[in-house]
């Protein structure tokens, strides 16, 4: 019996008209020298330079070849999560498609998961951008998303990962989470490794980064550090800010007390209102979290499972 896992190559596009064909190349002498890869699944995610066109080129001549097309520009991650859906391997890889990563190194990181591991994360140990608006931000970021995670990477950027199929289609992916799926999907219990590969230059086509997403960046990393932290019990992370807010109001009452008692000290009334208000913002947070709670716990509820079979 055959029990080769197919692999499916998913690569999210938009505005490389000049690098499709190349890359098909690339991915056809790949198809012919492992036999696993059984298709190459592009996601145009509302390109305008004539990429459709060209991938519409690609699907009609070979077989292995798919294509789908977003309506409008959605961004990396949606592009990534909707070729993920629509693979029909039981091994994902996904790649940029600016020829930067190199299709030669799927089968290694495909013989990686291999060994037991769920999630392989490339790591572009000799990485071909330029230092001051690439690499050194890149370096700091996977350092603060290790720090803050605790799932330590060396390169969360590289697009270039092997998932199997189950796990990465139970990870949450939206926004511009793409970059962190090493960290986010540990709350499905994957066992996450990573790999060295090659990187190019960039040859054709223009980089779509810039130093405006290190902010985006920064912003994302505190969303996946709750994620991870307090997805499973959401009234915690209300339940800390609460307690935030109910120590300075705690101090704002006493201080507002000792004014109603001795009169020399200053500011009864505001205090006393400013503890008012940190109470009532306190019992608020609380009161979000048990509705956060009671909506995680009925999320995946089955109202079957609560039924006895009779003369059970």
């Amino acid at each position: 019996m055959n029990t080769m896992k197919r692999v499916s190559v998913v690569i999210p596009v938009y505005n490389e008209v000049q690098n499709i064909e190349p890359l098909y190349r690339k991915l056809q002498e790949l198809a012919r020298t492992t036999p696993s890869v059984s298709e190459f699944l592009f996601v145009d995610d509302g390109s305008t330079d004539g990429t459709w066109q060209a991938l519409v080129s690609l699907r009609e001549r070979d077989a292995h070849a798919r294509a789908i097309r977003l309506r409008r520009n959605f961004g990396q991650t949606a592009a990534m999560a909707c070729g993920i859906d629509h693979a029909r391997g039981e091994v994902i890889v996904t790649m940029d498609g600016d020829l930067q990563n190199d299709p030669s190194d799927i089968p290694r990181l495909v013989a990686k998961l291999d060994e037991g591991f769920d999630v392989v994360s490339g790591w572009r140990y000799r990485r071909q951008d330029r230092l001051w608006t690439r690499r050194i931000p890149s370096t700091v970021a996977n350092r603060l998303i290790g720090l803050l995670t605790g799932v330590k990477v060396h390169d969360y950027g590289c697009s270039l990962k092997a998932y199997r199929a189950e796990v990465i289609r139970q990870t949450p992916l939206y926004a511009e989470l793409h970059r962190f799926i090493p960290a986010l999907s540990t709350m499905t219990g994957a066992l996450i490794g990573e790999l060295k590969v090659a990187h190019h230059a960039r040859t054709f086509g223009q980089t779509k980064y810039n130093l405006w997403r290190t902010w985006k960046v920064a912003l994302d990393m505190v969303t996946v550090s709750v994620l991870l932290k307090f997805a499973l019990r959401p009234l915690r992370f209300f339940g800390f800010v609460a307690l935030g807010v109910l120590v300075p109001a705690g101090i704002a009452l006493a201080r507002a007390w000792q004014g109603f008692v001795v009169p020399s000290s200053p500011g009864p009334v505001v205090l006393a209102g400013a503890a008012c208000l940190g109470l009532w913002l306190a019992g608020h947070l609380l009161i979000v979290g048990c509705v956060a709670e009671l909506c995680r716990a009925t999320a995946h509820a089955d109202p079957q499972r609560s039924l006895v079979p009779e003369g059970a």
